[in-house]
């Protein structure tokens, strides 16, 4: 699992000054409100999209040892897992290949993450174990049912999610959907796309910004599902802190609006809802060549 600090610089606009490999201390955790949206565009008739907000929650049992009353109390530590997944595959296969990730996602993965709420050190490791384990479990469910289904042969789809618990911010991120962290209005890119182009532009073999073929933006390296099976997950942790924001979303968005727009749109609205219709509207006013989903989800002190 990589540290965003290490993350390379060609994966995101920039590096966060803040993250550290050094977790302790972390405060007290912070509040949550994230909301999610999907929309077809204005183009394609199906929408092969798929997105998850979800709220996780651990009951725990306190012993009270040296205040009066009862001898126990019992509160919430609670998590988040944000998703969002783009189908590939046409005959409606991207859509059903998209349903099964996200379904298996949610198995896989909202009752044993309760169990990492309070993920530090080694544990963080086992946080990320459990992520790379549901991509995993979904990469073979896809290819499964595109074995048992062969008009949908080759189906696949993205899977970009992150699991937040107190003040970290947990990635697991396959394809060419994206994962930003937005603080004091700067965006970074927490997520490197898995495409033909992106991955010549890495090894040096096109130069950042060079005109390509559309076909290299396109060709997807890693998918979930697919015709190659193995879908292999890039990881990332790092710090969340008041007043940061995190946006998933597809790249039906992040192909009609520039990272520094989106930017733009997180400082100009204050509730994730806002955000959320206003980055849906703008990429439909751009054209809405794609399939359009964003998870917008917004950090306060929760003090």
């Amino acid at each position: 699992m990589t540290d965003l600090k290490n993350v390379e610089r060609d994966a995101r606009q920039d590096t966060d000054p803040q993250a550290t490999a050094d977790w302790e201390p972390l405060g007290p955790p912070l509040a949550v409100e994230a909301c999610g949206r999907t929309d077809p565009g204005r183009v394609r008739e199906n929408n092969e999209d798929q997105f998850l907000v979800a709220e996780l929650a651990k009951i725990m049992r306190v012993a009270q040892t040296s205040l009066p009353g009862p001898a126990e109390q019992t509160g919430a530590v609670r998590g988040h897992l944000f998703l969002v997944a783009d189908g590939m595959g046409g005959h409606a296969g991207g859509e059903i290949a998209s349903r099964i990730a996200v379904r298996t996602i949610e198995e896989c993965l909202l009752d044993s993450l309760k169990w990492f709420l309070q993920a530090r050190g080694a544990e963080g490791d086992e946080v990320a174990d459990k992520l790379q384990a549901a991509v995993t479990e979904a990469d073979k469910r896809v290819g499964g049912e595109a074995l048992r289904r062969p008009q949908y042969y080759g189906m696949g789809t993205t899977l970009t999610m992150a699991f937040h618990v107190g003040r970290e911010l947990f990635v697991a991120h396959v394809g060419d959907s994206r994962a930003y962290l937005c603080r004091d209005g700067h965006l970074y890119r927490l997520t490197r796309d898995h495409t033909l182009l992106a991955e010549l532009t890495r090894r040096g073999r096109l130069r950042s910004g060079q005109d390509a073929p559309e076909r290299l933006r396109h060709t997807i390296t890693n998918a979930v599902g697919g015709p190659h099976a193995g879908a292999r997950a890039d990881l990332v942790r790092t710090r969340l802190e008041p007043g940061d924001w995190v946006i998933l979303c597809t790249d039906g968005l992040t192909e009609m609006l520039a990272d520094d727009e989106i930017a733009a749109v997180v400082a100009e609205y204050y509730a994730p809802q806002a955000v959320c219709e206003r980055l849906v509207a703008l990429a439909n006013e751009r054209g809405g060549t794609d399939n359009i989903t964003a998870v917008v989800a917004s950090f306060r002190d929760g003090r």
